[in-house]
């Protein structure tokens, strides 16, 4: 014999919690972090960009002293 489940209809049966909103700070923290985040992200595309120019300039410089 299989024990039976107690169905409810308040309570979802997936699992996921309820919504509840956010208080201001909460809000304003998440931004800070998003933020954090890109300016990081941002920084290290612009160091590869920074590599990338001066390998260019080398370059130019040999082709300029030919």
């Amino acid at each position: 014999m299989t024990p039976q489940r107690s169905t409810s209809i308040s309570a979802p049966s997936t699992g996921r919690k309820s919504w509840t909103p956010k208080t201001p700070i909460e809000v304003v923290l998440e931004q800070i972090t998003k933020q954090e985040t890109r300016v990081g992200t941002m920084r290290d595309e612009l160091a590869h960009e920074e590599r990338e120019l001066a390998k260019l300039q080398q370059a130019r410089k040999v082709l300029e002293a030919q």
